[in-house]
């Protein structure tokens, strides 16, 4: 999708929010709510694929699959051939957010989705380990998760894919007196602390909960 200014020369994160505000109220909406994304958080979503045009998208912890739906009917309505690749835990794990036969039910059945069960991050990376060395990946770290565990899952990524995509949600920032999980937003400060060589673009939702972040890089 090109911007909205036909006369776009610029290097920096752009999109078209006009055309992605109508799809996401007329196509998203109704299709997946408010809850757990908010508007700007839908917009950063689907900004994020328009811009970076993915051939694949890794995502896990994700519970009944709203996060892939929204990223199937963005794929869709770029008119993008992308790889949907959904982790679950498996069925005899025990997770208070673990979807069980309720797994995948916004996805099943929808072409370029396929359903995996296993450690979210280590499924994903086996499988971009087959991937053609030309493929653009990006990876979406649900939210809700503790420090060291995101930590955990951006080190793994950054050590094996040299250019990631990486949005991750549950990233607002509060004060401590709120006290809301902030876990994610602190891996990510050290994460981008610790691969200064990176150089990591970061855009923020930051107007409040649950909030999220897409790092990239140039």
């Amino acid at each position: 999708m090109k911007p909205n200014n036909n006369n776009y020369q610029g290097k920096e994160f752009e999109a078209d929010n006009w055309l992605l505000s109508e799809f996401i109220v007329k196509k998203v909406i109704p299709v997946v709510g408010f809850h757990p994304f908010p508007i700007n958080e839908l917009l950063l979503m689907a900004a994020s694929v328009a811009y970076t045009k993915p051939t694949h998208i890794f995502e896990w912890g994700t519970n009944v699959g709203k996060s892939a739906r929204v990223f199937y009917e963005v794929c869709k309505f770029l008119q993008l051939d992308t790889a949907i690749h959904s982790v679950d835990l498996p069925d005899n794990e025990h997770h208070v957010e673990h979807p069980h036969k309720h797994r995948g039910k916004y996805v099943k059945g929808k072409n370029n989705v396929f359903l995996h069960q296993g450690d979210g991050v280590e499924t994903s990376l086996k499988i971009y380990k087959g991937l053609d060395t030309d493929a653009t990946v990006l990876f979406y770290i649900d939210g809700d998760h503790s420090y060291s565990s995101v930590l955990r899952e951006l080190n793994l990524i950054l050590n094996a894919v040299k250019k990631p995509l990486i949005l991750l949600h549950d990233t607002f920032y509060q004060t401590p007196e709120a006290g809301y999980n902030i876990g994610p937003f602190k891996a990510i400060e050290d994460i981008t602390a610790q691969y200064p060589q990176i150089f990591f673009k970061r855009i923020n939702t930051n107007t409040g909960l649950p909030g999220m972040s897409f790092l990239y890089t140039a």
